[in-house]
């Protein structure tokens, strides 16, 4: 039911390059460019990314991303810690969310805490 959602970041381009990596296991991946905001996707841009440009401070937001299975889960969590995330939940299942819940949680390099997680059963 979400159409898009958005965040601010400070430096653009290390945004860019941390979710180029970790979207494309998941089959995202950068489908439009304004310089100034970046559009992800599988095959509209759903997630965007863009400059920093109103409000003050910081506040966490989080945003799950769907995975097809539990192996792109993994492939996500290596490729985010490549570019150097910060992991803050190891690859898991979370039965305190539901039997089959199977995620990987990290922060972007804006501080947002980021999931990839997988809903079916192995």
């Amino acid at each position: 039911m979400i159409d898009h959602v958005g965040f601010q970041c400070r430096d653009l381009a290390a945004s860019a390059a941390f979710y180029d990596a970790v979207l494309a296991p998941l089959g995202g991946a950068r489908l439009m460019d304004f310089k100034v905001a970046i559009g992800y996707g599988t095959d509209h841009a759903d997630f965007w990314i863009g400059e920093l440009n109103e409000g003050e401070g910081f506040v966490e937001a989080h945003i799950a991303f769907a995975a097809a299975d539990r192996a792109a889960v993994d492939e996500f969590h290596r490729a985010a810690v490549a570019a150097g995330a910060e992991v803050l939940h190891e690859p898991r299942l979370h039965p305190e969310y539901h039997e089959h819940y199977y995620g990987v949680f990290v922060r972007d390099p804006d501080g947002n805490n980021v999931e990839a997680v997988c809903h079916s059963p192995e």
